[in-house]
């Protein structure tokens, strides 16, 4: 951050307060300088950040934080608010290993009142702030900022219900700039932007400004009027009418871009009792030079160029999971009719914007409303149709009581491609797939898969697809596949809970899961050079799973280590450990999979090091294991 800049003299929102309209100006294009260039070097999620920069320069300069309360929704909106909040200097170290989050984080910065990762929590949290606030008779301002992709989401509207029914002391910024991640869909989306399509409201204005601004003297009084009369219509043809009736008093639409009328209202509003909702107008990506409001531009990895977003090192890795998931859905979607697909506001994430190009009417984007699509989809397959349900295991545990309640309880074939399971890098704590092992083992009439490779991954779709009842869940990482993988129509169905022994021998038995089978093969290469001759299984299905490979595997070894890119707890390992122990108390299963405790951002390959997961800890828990047993003889 150069000296010269404005923002090279802010250490804090306190330096905010005597700054000028046009200094505040100043220092919003040197944020978002700033920030580009940042983020052209560590990688993050930009998109959301510059469209926020002046209002969180207004925020801060009117409220008094950290007293005040900001309660920033999913957190992508939230690297504006770290720079000025005394973390310039350490930006360089955003989704890094002990550096900055790309979330918000508590245990962070004192000016981070509420973490955020997934979308919708931020009224429901500063709800529950000015309720505590009041309970301890305290004094202070709480404002939820929200985005608009987020009211896609039930829990905004359970928050924006009891808020504003309670006519408690809180704001509500809603950050409409007609993008979540994704362009937005649904009802609320076309309700939002009706205000600034509404051509009859759009005309009256500006005649509206016109008869003030030619009015005579003796008439000047009818400009404030006039201005009421225009407040009328305005809360008769535009959104203020739904959260009027909500209980919230409603300020808006305004440009979220222009300061000076950023700082009136807040100023207005921050001197004001009772529930309000002020409705900002911003740009998703403003000012970054590769493009604006396109969805490739939410996040971006490191090292790229902001002139073009192009990455400035070329890779010859293999198609990740992702890519090769949605173009493998794609090609079966060609040859089976009843195929259709739900993502929840992630087409790109989810790899299926392809799907939605090639097969428009099958395809559903509900928006982040991840409860909603898997009920859909219960309701879906009651007709006929076999819906793929494709969310990050993270944001699937969102919709945990719809795929119980809807799906596994009336045994519907729903399939559910969860990516992003286990551990996902510099994504961090609050992304990180470590718990749908165990969350999706629980569900009665569910079928549970994790494939070793990309080709396996589309074999086990395609099970799944032809799976007549119950869910189907299919795990996959952030990462790229370790094969390459052939057109969708050359692979074949993976046989029903089936297991393949990839290697036999007479020592430790390894049950590997998902993308810990090549890890545990190179483990097993590496101790036979120790003389461990040791036997691999790609536990492909967890559940149902091979009982004949097993109980083929119990007769020929005492130890069994489950390794597992997951929760140790109650996981694979745990299961396996009770179905082996009805079978033959002698033999002992020992889980091998993420320990109970959080996993913060580091890269992937550092976070798999770290708990024991790849092939050099593998072979180091086998050796342990061995050692335990000549000892028992």
């Amino acid at each position: 951050m150069g000296n010269s800049t404005l923002l090279s003299r802010i250490t804090g929102p306190a330096d905010l307060k005597s700054l000028s309209a046009a200094e505040m100006q100043q220092l919003a294009a040197d944020l978002r300088a700033f920030l580009i260039d940042t983020c052209s070097r560590t990688g993050g999620h930009i998109g959301a950040g510059l469209g926020v920069v002046e209002l969180t320069i207004a925020l801060h300069h009117v409220f008094d934080t950290p007293r005040d309360q900001l309660v920033w929704d999913v957190g992508h909106q939230g690297y504006p608010h770290k720079v000025l909040t005394g973390r310039a200097d350490r930006m360089g170290t955003l989704r890094q290993e002990d550096g900055l989050s790309g979330f918000l984080k508590r245990s962070e910065s004192p000016f981070d009142s509420f973490g955020a990762g997934h979308a919708a929590t931020s009224i429901s949290a500063a709800y529950g702030m000015a309720v505590a606030r009041d309970i301890m008779g305290e004094e202070f301002r709480v404002v939820a900022i929200i985005g608009d992709g987020s009211l896609g989401s039930g829990l905004a509207y359970e928050g924006l219900n009891n808020a504003g029914a309670s006519h408690r002391d809180m704001v509500v910024v809603l950050n409409d700039n007609e993008m979540s991640i994704a362009p937005n869909v649904g009802a609320m989306h076309k309700y939002l932007t009706s205000v600034q399509r509404n051509s009859l409201y759009n005309r009256i204005r500006t005649k509206i400004g016109d008869l003030a601004r030619q009015a005579p003297g003796p008439f000047k009084d009818a400009e404030r009027l006039l201005h009421k009369w225009e407040e009328s219509l305005k809360a008769f043809l535009t959104p203020g009418v739904l959260f009027e009736e909500l209980g919230f008093r409603y300020f808006g639409p305004i440009d979220g871009h222009d300061i000076p009328q950023l700082v009136e209202t807040l100023r207005a509003v921050r001197a004001m009792k009772g529930t309000m909702l002020v409705h900002v107008v911003t740009q998703k990506g403003k000012g970054f030079p590769a493009g604006e409001h396109v969805e490739k531009w939410h996040a971006l990895p490191p090292g790229h160029d902001p002139a073009t977003g192009k990455q400035r090192s070329t890779s010859t890795a293999n198609a990740n999971y992702t890519s090769v998931f949605g173009k493998g859905l794609s090609e079966l979607m060609d040859e089976d009719k009843r195929v259709a697909v739900i993502t929840a506001a992630m087409p790109s994430g989810t790899g299926t914007q392809d799907v939605a190009k090639a097969h428009p009417t099958r395809f559903f984007d509900v928006g982040i409303a991840e409860g909603h699509g898997v009920t859909m989809a219960a309701g879906m397959a009651t007709r006929g149709v076999r819906p793929v349900v494709a969310i990050y295991s993270t944001f699937l545990q969102r919709a945990y009581d719809n795929i119980i309640h809807d799906v596994a309880i009336q045994n519907l074939p729903v399939v559910l491609c969860l990516d992003r399971a286990g551990l996902v890098g510099e994504d961090g704590e609050t992304h990180g797939g470590l718990y749908d092992i165990a969350y999706m083992l629980a569900v009665p009439n569910t079928t549970v898969t994790a494939p070793k490779d990309g080709r396996e991954m589309l074999g086990l779709l395609k099970t799944g697809v032809s799976h007549g009842s119950g869910a189907f869940s299919i795990r996959y990482p952030r990462d790229a596949s370790p094969d390459i993988v052939p057109a969708m129509s050359t692979i074949d169905a993976v046989p029903y809970a089936s297991w393949e022994v990839l290697r036999q021998g007479s020592d430790v038995a390894i049950f590997a899961v998902g993308t810990m089978v090549l890890p545990s093969l190179k483990a097993a290469e590496a101790l036979a050079v120790d003389g461990f001759d040791v036997t691999v299984v790609n536990c492909r299905f967890l559940k149902p799973y091979d009982r004949a490979v097993l109980a083929q595997i119990v007769a020929d070894h005492k130890q069994i280590l489950v390794v597992e890119e997951g929760t140790v707890v109650n996981g694979f390992g745990a299961m396996m450990a009770a179905v082996v122990a009805e079978m033959d108390a002698s033999v002992c299963v020992h889980a091998h999979g993420v320990p109970d405790r959080i996993v913060y951002a580091a890269p992937r390959a550092r976070q798999l090091k770290a708990c024991g997961l790849d092939d050099a800890g593998i072979a180091e828990r086998v050796r342990a294991l061995h050692g335990t047993e000549a000892v028992a003889r």
